[in-house]
């Protein structure tokens, strides 16, 4: 093994090279450095992940010297330093700015350059707020296209994945980015990446979706101002089996520290969902819509179903303020009073734009008013304004005990410093459901791929308010998308599965409350897997193919398998459980599931470690597994 023990060089560096190596020996980061560049390289048991790839900050990054320890290179000048770190899976970096003043970034140059043409899942910036280029709600489909057939004047957004030789997958992504710009990156040569990063922004305006955004007119010329110390993270992760993607963890070991002390008031749990349905209450005396009588029953559904919160999405308040002239249907005073003699939770929704008029005196107010936490939308900016507010949003919420849901938001480890911040979307969750266009013989998007891709790439950041359970489920020939009576592409063992394989501290119910009534036996189901979790094992998988999960819970474990459009059959190993006997309930697709995805059987089973189990997933299908 190599670097047993810590080894410190310094030396001039003047076409100097460094090389780091993993504790296992197979990851080695290499660095050379002149007087007018920087370049690092990355390869993997003798494989090349990157070739030389510049980095920059202002043209500044020249004569340094280095120092190595253990796993990491540290190398400066009298301005800035680079921290690099090679961990078994992962090869990443850090600039520093030195000193206790803080500069202007007027430029970053961050390249990640592949050996070959190498094929990638590259989510693509699209559907930009107002028209301007860096306002993006953070939610792209995987195109899949060799790196140097990516289009050369579109940004994409991270994690993006590339597939090298042996099935290794090498995943480039940021984190730790909280008072500087996300990293989007750009096509580089013929088969490399570059980062590029949104302007500072000078002016904006109301506009973009419905004028809920804040849309830039006037950018500066630079991209941050008054940084200093750390900058964020650039990684490269790297992996032998996709699988591994499953457990990475990476905000937790590149993200920031946790700012709050005490963390007990934060309260995960699920929740009962409106905007996905409409509001769209069946057989009961009143009309639903967005009035009391239908939040007093939303609330009477989770208290049975021991669901812990309800959110009261868009339209309880005005687009301009949350405390005047709000909806006059809705008796907010009531509903409270009401939701705490149920033990339930309520969480209102807010745009950011209107959100950060009166943050702190909002937040007290509300959070006077019982109200447990907002869902904060439309950010749909990663510059460093937006930032800035996120990080600014979530320190007034802590003071005020009020829980987080960030929308147009693509997370880079915020939440490990803000943990009441439970979720965020920047995911194409299941509401693109709702306006899905059909082609040909079927819908234009491959929704199931993307559910088998987002938990090995968009999971890695954070969790994601991908928003399950649909109960009207239809297979690819039956499906279209339809707003106010919408359904699922795939199965209902589909839908299920995702509430075990995707992380959500937060994790919506997104279908009316009496359609899971009359699909009682799905919803006890749900109802019984919590959205935390002690341990997480990566069972198998192929990123796009199919995933297979399990997590425990104090004592129990539960499993979960989720398919593509193809069927599959899969082998499930229960070694992760204790010696003895366990008691199982299992959802699965039915036999007939391949023509009406809605049927699904459960069922009890004994299991015990030595088993392994053979399941058989219909197209776009899923199976989950409750043991105890």
């Amino acid at each position: 093994m190599l670097f047993v023990m810590a080894i410190v060089v310094a030396l001039a560096v003047e076409g100097k090279d460094f090389t780091v190596a993993s504790p296992n020996g197979l990851l080695t980061v290499s660095v050379h450095a002149t007087r007018d560049k920087l370049t690092w390289e990355v390869s993997h048991n003798g494989i090349t992940v990157l070739t030389p790839s510049e980095i920059g900050l202002n043209g500044a990054l020249t004569k340094m010297s280095g120092r190595v320890s253990g796993n990491t290179l540290t190398i400066k000048n009298a301005e800035y330093g680079v921290e690099f770190r090679a961990d078994n899976d992962a090869a990443a970096y850090r600039i520093s700015v030195l000193g206790k003043k803080g500069i202007t970034v007027n430029s970053e140059t961050a390249e990640f350059n592949f050996a070959d043409d190498y094929n990638a899942f590259i989510p693509y910036v699209n559907d930009n707020r107002g028209g301007e280029h860096y306002s993006y709600s953070f939610e792209s489909y995987y195109d899949e296209q060799p790196l140097s057939k990516m289009f050369g004047d579109s940004l994409a957004i991270n994690p993006l994945a590339v597939r090298l030789p042996d099935g290794k997958l090498a995943v480039v992504v940021d984190m730790g980015a909280t008072d500087y710009p996300g990293m989007f990156l750009l096509k580089n040569g013929q088969h490399g990446l570059k980062a590029a990063f949104a302007p500072y922004p000078l002016k904006a305006e109301i506009g973009g979706h419905a004028r809920l955004n804040l849309v830039p007119t006037e950018r500066a010329s630079y991209i941050a101002k008054e940084v200093k110390g750390q900058l964020p993270w650039r990684i490269v992760l790297v992996t032998t089996e996709d699988r591994q993607l499953l457990t990475a963890r990476l905000p937790q070991r590149f993200g920031p520290q946790c700012q709050i002390s005490d963390t007990s008031w934060i309260r995960p749990g699920k929740v009962a969902w409106d905007w996905w349905n409409a509001t769209m209450l069946t057989g009961v005396d009143f009309r639903a819509g967005m009035n009391t009588d239908t939040y007093l029953y939303f609330i009477n559904f989770a208290a049975k179903n021991h669901l812990e919160y309800i959110i009261i999405d868009e339209g309880w308040s005005t687009d301009e303020s949350l405390r005047s002239e709000l909806n006059p249907e809705i008796d907010l005073h009531r509903l409270l009073d009401y939701s705490k003699q149920k033990g339930v939770g309520i969480i209102l929704w807010s745009s950011w734009r209107n959100c950060i008029n009166q943050t702190e005196e909002d937040f007290k107010y509300y959070a006077n008013l019982g109200v447990k936490g907002f869902k904060v939308d439309f950010f749909d900016r990663d510059d460093q304004v937006v930032m800035r507010s996120a990080w600014q949003i979530a320190e007034t919420a802590a003071r005020h005990h009020l829980l987080l849901d960030y929308h147009g938001y693509r997370p880079t480890g915020i939440q490990v410093a803000w943990p009441n911040i439970l979720n965020f979307e920047g995911v194409k969750g299941l509401e693109n459901s709702k306006w899905e266009p059909r082609v040909g013989d079927g819908p234009l998007h491959n929704q199931p791929r993307y559910d088998c891709s987002i938990p090995y790439l968009r999971q890695l950041v954070g969790p994601l308010d991908y928003t399950p359970g649909a109960m009207n489920n239809a297979t690819r020939a039956q499906f279209f998308g339809n707003n106010d009576h919408p359904m699922s592409q795939g199965t209902r063992a589909h839908q299920v599965a995702m509430y075990i394989i995707f992380d959500a501290p937060l994790q919506m119910l997104a279908d009316a409350p009496t359609k899971y009534e009359k699909e009682q036996a799905t919803l006890d189901f749900i109802s019984q897997i919590p959205t935390t979790f002690d341990e997480v094992v990566a069972l198998d998988g192929k990123l796009g193919d199919y995933v297979v999960l399990a997590k425990r819970k104090g004592t129990v474990w539960y499993v979960a398998a989720m398919t593509d459009w193809q069927a599959r059959d899969i082998t499930i190993p229960l070694n992760m459980l204790t010696a003895g006997s366990h008691e199982a309930l299992l959802f699965a697709d039915g036999i007939n599931a391949d023509r009406d995805a809605t049927d699904h059987r459960v069922t009890k089973k004994t299991f015990s470690s030595t088993d392994c189990l053979t399941v058989h997933l219909a197209p776009a299908g899923g199976w989950s597994a409750i043991i105890k």
